[in-house]
């Protein structure tokens, strides 16, 4: 394999990676920009989202079961996380350090629950046999490989960022939830609800990171600690695209996953993670509030 082979795929397993991570970081941006609640349990949604696809495989063999795992994590995930924000969020609002510790309670008793249920080692999912394959390059790119499962999953991401998008900025709903992140309590005083419209964004949130979760079963195995490794740099795609930007938590996924790849192609894991660390700590000593900040009443 040439060296412009290796890196040209070393940059497609990180635009992969960024697909992964855009899905799990926007619903923590959606969370994190309209509510200010750090979710601490956001990664185990998107474990709840792994798990529910296997399942999905297992009750429905064939490529079905991939069809019915995709929507099956999304809607499972959402109606843990709309269960999340009724029964504990929303009971602790404007106390963020409450709200913090009760959801790293609710993230170890996931973990526990999928322990017992599943145990302590990965389950995976199985691609259908049309994704299983792979576009081999030849002339200068020979041994260039393209799955055409990671190229399914950037697919999905791109098109999950769009509807994303569409949903804020052509849905009543998605309105809503702009004037209560700009200006909580005007929006309250025009008539909107704002705790329907909180449930909803946190619901939708979650959803999307349960979709991330079904999209790694298909690339790893998934265990009860899966959430822990991508909720950190899922929070650091939020931190740096901008907190509530849907268009900032692209270009950050597609910034932290790029770095990530490139950083391990030269370098071991751990030390592409405090390369990665080292570099988004010198990014908000230039631009404190992100990328692509969205502007609200308080700043």
């Amino acid at each position: 394999m040439s060296d412009l082979a290796f890196y040209l795929g070393q940059a497609f397993n990180g635009l992969s990676v960024a697909g992964i991570l855009l899905l799990a970081a926007l619903g923590l941006s959606l969370s994190f920009g309209l509510m200010r609640v750090i979710n601490l349990a956001h990664g185990e949604l998107l474990m709840l989202g792994g798990y529910l696809a296997f399942v999905a495989q297992r009750a429905i063999p064939g490529d079905v079961g991939f069809l019915a795992a995709l929507p099956l994590a999304f809607v499972g995930a959402g109606a843990l996380g709309a269960a999340l924000y009724q029964t504990v969020i929303r009971r602790l609002e404007g106390r963020p350090l409450d709200t913090l510790l009760a959801t790293w309670g609710v993230s170890l008793i996931l973990q526990q629950a999928a322990r017992s249920a599943f145990g302590a080692t990965g389950v995976e999912a199985v691609s259908p046999r049309a994704l299983q394959g792979a576009w081999t390059l030849s002339g200068s790119l020979q041994g260039l490989t393209i799955s055409w499962l990671r190229l399914f999953i950037i697919g999905l991401a791109a098109l999950t960022l769009a509807g994303v998008w569409l949903f804020f900025q052509r849905t009543r709903l998605g309105r809503e939830a702009r004037a209560v992140q700009q200006d909580r309590d005007m929006a309250q005083a025009l008539g909107i609800d704002a705790e329907r419209v909180n449930r909803t964004v946190f619901a939708l949130g979650a959803g999307v990171a349960g979709l991330a979760g079904a999209c790694l079963a298909f690339l790893a195995p998934v265990t009860p600690t899966v959430g822990m490794s991508y909720v950190v740099d899922a929070f650091l795609v939020v931190i740096v695209g901008g907190v509530g930007s849907v268009v900032g938590a692209a270009l950050a996924a597609l910034a932290v996953g790029g770095l990530s790849a490139a950083a391990q192609a030269v370098t071991s894991a751990s030390v592409a993670k405090t390369l990665l660390l080292a570099a988004t700590i010198a990014l908000l000593q230039i631009r404190p509030q992100g990328l692509l900040p969205q502007r609200t009443r308080e700043g």
